[in-house]
């Protein structure tokens, strides 16, 4: 959950032009990418408040692209702006590799999960040495210190906030195909959930996360932001935390469903996949398409489904509005999204990426087949930690 806001990424607006007081896109849309990671014990892979070890000396080796987040057994970092897959694979790369090494510095390690498979939360702290984070647990309490979980944000370049919302609306059908293809955090409290991403269970407890509405202008947003201010729901607009949203530091469209994905592969997949649907959903706004809208009780059901089953059952179609077998709603993702991959180049990347995650299963039936080896959480552990940031020393227990 990024609730720092004052960190990269920070995506470019040279990818459009003025014209009559609005951006319009050219051929290509910038792209930035933040992933959460869980600080555990280099010898035996539990959980460990030690954010504050990992920071000074990261912060002197990456600087601003990695930060604090809400529980000090967390840690995130940021790319730069990226305006093509393989610098989304490059900077990905370079930030888990140069993060691990600093944490092996420390006698921890960072994993790439979107929860722990045997930690307790009970057992975490709070960052309260930030004012923002104190407040948080103040006001939300045990749904502030539940939050030990971990996500992956793509932030789309979309400068001209107006378009950016009537973007948002288009894309909300689709975003269970992403967190399915993503999931990646099946435990919690050292038991098998059922879920596929039982991270998105726990983030939906935050009274203003969830499906975003569906808004009719940013004057809109906008007001809706006022009157949750003025009932206290929130502080500003960083504290919407929807499955996706206009940031409100960025001149961006940001992603936040999908959890933090177990490999960089997989994290430049869902990167693509998310540029292609922002791209789509622009191209429909400004060619004047009617927009195919599905009532909100549809979309969030939709949603629970693609957490509970991930790959492993039926998604619900977008075009349809009925479930169908999963592989072929990712079938019909790819061929929405076609356009947008092919116009940046990603077609061939980003669908061998998804063919792979349908062959081998996304992140949570990796962990599942590496817990059911020998029924031991640890080799859940010993497989993240491997897929993370490959080459990096197995435990020493």
């Amino acid at each position: 959950m990024a609730v720092n806001a004052g960190r990269p990424p920070r995506p470019a607006v040279d990818q459009g032009r003025a014209g009559a007081g609005r951006w319009v896109p050219l051929d290509t849309l910038t792209l930035g990418v933040e992933e959460e990671f869980l600080v555990v014990d280099a010898a035996t892979g539990g959980l460990v408040p030690r954010s504050h070890a990992l920071l000074p000396p990261a912060r002197t080796l990456l600087g601003k692209e990695v930060c604090s987040e809400l529980n000090l057994c967390q840690i995130e970092v940021g790319t730069p702006v990226c305006h093509t897959l393989d610098e989304v694979r490059v900077e990905l790369t370079r930030l888990r590799v140069e993060l691990s090494s600093v944490a092996a510095e420390q006698g921890c390690n960072v994993v790439a999960v979107g929860t722990h498979p045997f930690g307790l939360w009970q057992d975490q702290q709070v960052d309260v040495t930030q004012e923002r984070y104190r407040r948080m647990e103040e006001v939300y309490q045990v749904v502030a210190r539940q939050q030990v979980i971990c996500g992956c944000h793509v932030h789309v370049g979309i400068p001209d906030r107006e378009l950016a919302v009537a973007t948002m609306n288009r894309c909300r059908p689709w975003l269970p195909v992403l967190v399915a293809l993503a999931a990646n955090s099946p435990f919690w409290q050292a038991a098998d959930t059922g879920y596929a991403s039982y991270r998105l269970q726990v983030w939906q407890r935050w009274p203003t996360s969830g499906m975003p509405p569906r808004l009719d202008s940013l004057a809109d947003f906008d007001t809706l932001v006022d009157e949750l201010r003025s009932i206290d729901a929130i502080e500003d607009a960083t504290f919407i935390y929807w499955y996706v949203r206009p940031s409100s530091r960025w001149p961006t469209l940001e992603f936040r469903a999908c959890d933090v994905c177990a490999t960089v592969d997989d994290a430049v997949a869902v990167a693509g996949l998310s540029r292609a649907l922002a791209w789509t959903c622009v191209k429909e706004v400004l060619e004047g398409r009617a927009l195919q809208d599905r009532r909100q009780e549809v979309l969030e059901a939709a949603m629970w489904r693609a957490g509970r089953h991930g790959l492993e059952g039926t998604l619900v179609s977008p075009g349809a509005g009925t479930p169908r077998p999963a592989a072929d709603v990712v079938a019909e993702l790819l061929a929405y999204l076609r356009p947008g991959l092919e116009a940046h180049g990603d077609w061939a990347v980003v669908s061998s990426a998804v063919d792979e995650i349908l062959r081998r299963g996304n992140g949570a039936t990796q962990q599942r087949a590496a817990f059911g080896k020998r029924r031991d959480p640890n080799d859940v552990i010993d497989w993240s930690l491997a897929a993370t940031a490959p080459g990096r020393p197995a435990l020493t227990r």
